[in-house]
């Protein structure tokens, strides 16, 4: 099953993450099968990459983890 959640891109005192699509057996820190979005908490910034291939992976059975869906909803994200 395919699961969209965090990976914490690694810098010291700023953090900084990125919401990738991955099996969910896989570890959080590394392989990943695509960069979905880039998300910065400190100033609650979404980079989207490609709105499309988002959509696509949701309907083909992507699920959100449930921070992910916590993020979508408080910042009024529409998939």
């Amino acid at each position: 099953m395919l699961k969209i959640r965090l990976a914490r891109a690694w810098k010291k005192n700023s953090p900084f993450f990125r919401v990738v699509l991955t099996e969910h057996t896989a570890p959080t820190k590394s392989w990943y099968k695509e960069v979905l979005w880039f998300f910065n908490p400190i100033t609650k910034e979404f980079k989207l990459n490609d709105l499309e291939s988002i959509k696509k992976y949701i309907s083909n059975w992507a699920q959100f983890s449930p921070r992910i869906e916590k993020l979508i909803k408080t910042n009024n994200i529409i998939l």
